[in-house]
């Protein structure tokens, strides 16, 4: 396996980017208004920055792992 196509290669669609920003804004949010458990708290924290940092940056290190691809 390419390690450079694992790492670092673009391979999110701009929909695909654009849904994983909202989503990890919206974990936020919850994030902000409802105190759960810490761990529930910090599972969604945690998600919420995979979420945004993965749709800025247009790379998923599971899409080549699992043979997906968004961006053409």
């Amino acid at each position: 396996m390419n390690l450079k196509r694992l790492l670092l290669e673009k391979n999110e669609a701009g929909w695909d980017r654009a849904v994983r920003v909202l989503a990890g804004f919206l974990l936020v949010v919850v994030f902000a208004q409802w105190w759960l458990t810490w761990w529930l708290n910090f599972l969604l924290l945690f998600a919420a920055v995979i979420a945004v940092f993965t749709g800025l940056s247009g790379h998923c290190t599971l899409y080549p792992l699992l043979g997906i691809r968004t961006a053409k």
